[in-house]
This record gives C-alpha cells, sequence and structure tokens, in this order.
C-alpha cells in the first residue's frame, strides 16, 4: 500500500511541477498578442501549480481525505481542457499525459483513502 501511494503523489507532484513551469514560461516569455493577459495565466498557473505541489507533497502523502478530492480538479481540468481546446497550441499529448497521470495519482493509492471497512462483530 505505501508504494501506491508514493506513486500516486508523485504523479501528482509532476502534473503540479508541469503546471508551474508552463506558468513560469508563460509569465516569462510570453506568446500571444496580448501580453498581459498571458502574463496573468502564466501567474495564475504558477500559483495553481505551486498549491498542488504542497498539498501533494504534504496532505496527500499524510492520506488526508480533502486532498483527495481536491485533486480531482486536475483530471477535471486536464479534460475540459482537451475538449475546448484552449491554448497552447494544437498539441493535446500533454493533457492526455496529464489526465493520465492524474487518474493514475487519485486510482492507485485508493484503498490508502478509503480502506475497507472491517464488518462488526456482535
Amino acid at each position: 500500500m505505501r508504494w501506491l501511494l508514493r506513486i500516486g503523489w508523485i504523479c501528482l507532484l509532476v502534473v503540479s511541477l508541469g503546471i508551474l513551469v508552463f506558468g513560469l514560461v508563460i509569465a516569462i516569455v510570453p506568446m500571444g498578442a496580448d501580453e498581459l493577459v498571458y502574463r496573468a495565466d502564466g501567474l495564475a498557473s504558477i500559483g495553481f501549480g505551486l498549491f498542488g505541489a504542497l498539498i501533494a507533497i504534504g496532505p496527500y502523502r499524510s492520506r488526508e481525505r480533502w486532498a483527495w478530492f481536491a485533486f480531482w480538479i486536475y483530471p477535471v481540468f486536464w479534460a475540459i481542457h482537451l475538449v475546448a481546446g484552449p491554448p497552447p497550441g494544437k498539441d493535446h499529448i500533454h493533457q492526455v499525459v496529464f489526465i493520465v497521470l492524474s487518474l493514475v495519482g487519485l486510482l492507485l493509492p485508493v484503498r490508502a483513502f478509503f480502506p475497507a471497512r472491517e464488518p462488526a462483530h456482535p
């Protein structure tokens, strides 16, 4: 069970760091017609990624159930991102990879957050 949890939080940390690095790049070198909007998106992504990384290495590793629920934002976010097609570019590989990593990070260690109940003995 311990290694499943380790794989889970590392997958979610990778997604968080990917979002954070993307935000850094966009905030430093905005690649669009409206630089201020891209910089704002970059700063928001930095916050989103940093927040996720802190939850992954803290509460999620400690098996706090709220962190497991909170991380469902990742596969939902990336699925919407994939379907709606917001920038950057037309490449969808990173979205699919982040959806898979998020789902692995959530589903692989699910028993760590929801252990099987033992039947009550009379």
